[in-house]
């Protein structure tokens, strides 16, 4: 949505320099987006629970049930203890696991943030790493759950002063994001990761590569520049569509930065002097991928998908 109105987007867009030289424009997630992400999730999560505690306390009706009727007392109130924690694991599962086992994966996102049109991401255009993620959600737990926690167990709001630190506490981690511009939360700041806008966007009209290019040969050197799989698995749409652009502009010093970047990052050896045709060689034959995967329903967005 925000692609198609850029004013949605004025003051988000950040540029981010990859650790392989190339430039990528970001848009930094709305505090909108963001909160309606996680209230989806919440939502999931409460269902989930719900779901599974009905189940458990099905399956309990049924134990409790057998055990009266066979006289098997202990049996049937060790089956009891082994559901009661059974239900303490699968609740701590789905409050902690849930965000870690989306946001771990080749998405980088929950099902809320998914719906909501955005990812994680890390700040240094490095890779999304499992410390990361777990720090950003291990964190989660003091700005968000342990205060609503401590608020609920007082009845009646009766708990005085530490009532009103709770409340405190709460507000200073929830409001923290409307207090930076890239509307960081605490989480984010400790991990290094920030949540960005990830549309979905078509591949953009091929750019006219010379026929040496696709085939992988170089008409300067007469090199042949053929890529693996695992080669050219390494990038998605949004670094075809940059390596597009730098081709485009030509301009010697970006040429020579993007090829020691994707020389560096395959394993080549990058030499001197052939680099024009080198990273035309890469982009047709990585757009071939891109598509042929893409007929084949499956995307990679960017070098995190």
């Amino acid at each position: 949505m925000s692609a198609l109105y850029p004013s949605l987007t004025a003051g988000r867009e950040r540029v981010l320099v990859t650790p392989e030289g190339i430039a990528m424009k970001l848009v930094v997630a709305s505090r909108g987006a963001r909160f309606g992400a996680l209230a989806l999730d919440l939502a999931i999560i409460a269902m989930l629970q719900i779901g599974t505690t009905l189940l458990l306390f099905y399956i309990a009706g049924g134990v409790f049930e057998l055990g009266t009727k066979a006289l098997e007392k202990s049996a049937a109130g060790s089956a009891l203890q082994f559901l009661v924690i059974l239900w303490f694991a699968a609740m701590f599962l789905f409050r902690n696991a849930y965000f870690m086992f989306f946001e771990l994966g080749p998405r980088g996102a929950t099902w809320g943030k998914r719906a909501a049109g955005i990812r994680i991401a890390s700040r240094d255009g490095g890779r999304l790493t499992p410390e990361m993620v777990l720090a950003r959600n291990l964190l989660r737990d003091i700005e968000l759950f342990l205060p609503i926690s401590f608020l609920l167990s007082a009845s009646g709001g009766d708990m005085g002063a530490a009532g009103i630190a709770a409340v405190a506490w709460f507000l200073v981690f929830v409001l923290f994001p409307c207090f930076n511009k890239d509307a960081l939360r605490a989480g984010d700041l400790i991990a290094g990761t920030w949540v960005v806008e990830a549309p979905r966007r078509r591949l953009e009209s091929v750019m006219s590569t010379t026929r040496a290019a696709q085939e992988g040969t170089s008409v300067t050197t007469g090199a042949a520049y053929r890529f693996g799989e695992k080669e050219l698995a390494v990038y998605g749409e949004y670094e075809l569509q940059t390596l597009e652009r730098v081709l485009r502009e030509n301009r010697h010093e970006a040429l020579v930065t993007v090829h020691e970047a994707i020389c560096r990052k395959i394993g080549w050896d990058p030499g001197a002097g052939d680099e024009y045709a080198f990273l035309e060689a890469y982009y047709a034959q990585l757009r071939a991928r891109l598509e042929r995967n893409m007929r084949m329903g499956v995307r990679k967005a960017d070098k995190w998908g």
